[in-house]
């Protein structure tokens, strides 16, 4: 669920015309699972952007400042998450832990780095929500440490049927700044693609296993 239609459009708009997401049905690219894609979002590039950064990071503060208590912990999902749940948690004035894939193979073998005691409430941040496996693994380490999370906030989301599916039977809250439906929108209104394009991207999130060009 996004916040609101004018985020999401501000969102969208911010990203694309940095190149965090790039839109190519032509020539689509291949994610780790094989599949072809006629999108590729990586919102790590917004912290190279001071202004775009600011203006996510404090949109995510200003939504955690009305939505939840002040003594709770802000968590980023490693490693997309890192930078601008820090950002978030500076604009709040917040303690900020990250969470890894998995426990460390050396060392104190953490997969919650930063200081975090159990029975403290957790919001967590994500950049990215694809079919939510990686965000909820993050959420299960952090219950199993013994705490609270409150809910996830995250820039943007696909959409897939299958991620809403995992956060509803994981009962856990999600919101994001921006998703698929907007992006779409915003790139047409923008005439970065035409309305062909559009109807294939939006073909394409029905089925992205089998999709094709």
């Amino acid at each position: 669920m996004v916040f609101n239609q004018k985020i999401a459009q501000q969102t969208a708009e911010s990203l694309l015309q940095i190149n965090a997401i790039k839109l190519n049905p032509k020539n689509p690219f291949i994610w780790a699972s094989g599949w072809q894609s006629p999108i590729y979002c990586d919102n790590r590039v917004a912290l190279s952007y001071p202004k775009v950064r600011t203006y996510l990071s404090q949109v995510l503060a200003e939504e955690i400042k009305n939505q939840f208590q002040n003594d709770i912990v802000i968590a980023g999902v490693a490693t997309g998450a890192i930078g601008i749940g820090m950002l978030v948690a500076q604009e709040l004035g917040l303690p900020f832990i990250y969470v890894r894939p998995e426990p460390k193979k050396h060392g104190r073998k953490n997969q919650i780095e930063g200081k975090l005691e159990p029975n403290q409430k957790v919001v967590v941040i994500e950049d990215l929500i694809s079919t939510g496996k990686s965000s909820l693994n993050a959420v299960k380490a952090l219950e199993a440490s013994g705490n609270e999370i409150l809910g996830m906030l995250a820039l943007f989301t696909y959409g897939f049927p299958e991620a809403s599916h995992a956060f509803d039977q994981a009962n856990l809250k999600l919101q994001t700044l921006c998703d698929y439906n907007n992006l779409l929108k915003v790139a047409l209104e923008q005439n970065k693609i035409t309305e062909k394009e559009a109807q294939n991207l939006s073909e394409w999130r029905k089925n992205p296993a089998q999709w094709t060009p």
